[in-house]
């Protein structure tokens, strides 16, 4: 067979997103042929590659796509150091290894898609797709039109100026309002920092959708399998980053 990137061979055969192929690579966690992997080195299905301790050969496996409710209190990752709990400790069941696309901080809730489609979650995660992310946002207090017009504003956050962001007062109590953020981007906790510019304290932070996939009746903790017409949308916007 024509040889392939590594950490494309890494993402084709589910272990890991193309990002985190290329961590491990430049970490000297992929060896080939019994030798530490190059950035970049091109591989084949003859060649002995092992990631992170374990043999990998790409096989003609199912893959899998699911929609997990992130509870608060959870790592999106596999495994942590620090012994924290992980998003992989709720889907221990699957038979196959699923990976996130893009993460959710510690204190957030709600929807992460998985699956052990390393090519499609690596074009999701690339900055040029267009499928954005809606989150609800309970911060205390009322907010004044001023700091709305500051969340909608093109922030500088750490150095990097973001995007215009849609945010929209969906609810309001005597000691908190709810917004709904419609965004594009997915900086490292962008939206606790937008609202520290705004002077906002945030209570709760939720995920709800991901453009027309939407976390619904979901109890959090619990997953499910994408429909088919949910998978077909994924695919269908991953292909505006070719």
């Amino acid at each position: 067979m024509e040889k392939i990137r590594i950490q494309k061979y890494l993402s084709d055969a589910g272990v890991a997103s193309r990002r985190a192929a290329e961590a491990a690579v430049a970490e000297g966690k992929v060896t080939v042929n019994g030798r530490v992997c190059e950035t970049g080195q091109k591989v084949g299905d003859d060649d002995v590659i092992v990631f992170r301790g374990k043999r990998v050969k790409r096989e003609n496996k199912k893959k899998t796509y699911i929609m997990l409710n992130k509870p608060r209190g959870y790592v999106t990752t596999n495994s942590d150091e620090n012994g924290r709990k992980c998003t992989a400790d709720l889907v221990t069941d699957l038979e196959d290894r699923v990976y996130p696309v893009g993460r959710l901080d510690r204190d957030s809730e709600g929807l992460l898609i998985l699956t052990n489609d390393g090519e499609l979650a690596n074009k999701l995660m690339h900055p040029r797709h267009e499928i954005p992310k809606i989150y609800n946002v309970r911060v205390r207090g009322a907010v004044t039109e001023e700091q709305l017009q500051i969340l909608r504003s093109p922030l500088e956050i750490d150095g990097y100026t973001i995007k215009p962001v849609n945010v929209d007062v969906i609810g309001q109590t005597e000691v908190s309002t709810l917004l709904r953020f419609r965004l594009f981007e997915g900086r490292n906790r962008q939206i606790r920092k937008m609202c520290e510019k705004a002077s906002l304290p945030v209570s709760r932070l939720t995920r709800v959708a991901i453009g027309d996939i939407a976390i619904g009746d979901l109890k959090p903790g619990k997953y499910k399998h994408l429909t088919q017409a949910q998978i077909d949308y994924l695919l269908k916007h991953a292909e505006k980053t070719e």
